[in-house]
């Protein structure tokens, strides 16, 4: 799991939070209300919004669709989230059987990473 993670708030505004996603080179951040994890939000829930860099010249359409929306709106609210206590193969079991690609990493109900597929593949070519 990432345990140095960036997270977003209900007040973070779409566009700031599409910025940290490019600069930081991440997909996923959990949404966070007083340390507790309300919600996840995805780059593609952003690209399924904008024309992700499709056409050229759209970045002003881009800019207003992030600017009519808010975090609560877009994100995943209440996702499924993982104990520290998990094992790697009881997520790997979750991500092969459900349809996302990172899990919040709670110890009770306060955040201490998110684990990504990739996070678990890196960790199986280790193995080899």
């Amino acid at each position: 799991m990432t345990a140095n993670l960036h997270v977003a708030s209900e007040q973070d505004s779409l566009r700031d939070v599409m910025t940290t996603f490019k600069k930081e080179k991440i997909r996923h951040m959990p949404v966070v209300k007083g340390g507790k994890v309300i919600g996840i939000i995805s780059a593609t829930d952003l690209n399924r919004l904008t024309f992700g860099g499709l056409f050229e010249n759209q970045g002003d359409a881009d800019e207003a669709v992030l600017d009519m929306l808010s975090v609560p709106q877009v994100m995943t609210s209440n996702p499924n989230t993982v104990s520290v206590e998990n094992s790697i193969k009881e997520v790997a079991e979750i991500f092969a059987k459900e349809d996302f690609h990172a899990l919040p990493v709670t110890e009770g109900d306060e955040l201490k990473g998110i684990v990504t597929t990739t996070d678990i593949i890196k960790y199986m070519l280790k193995q080899y």
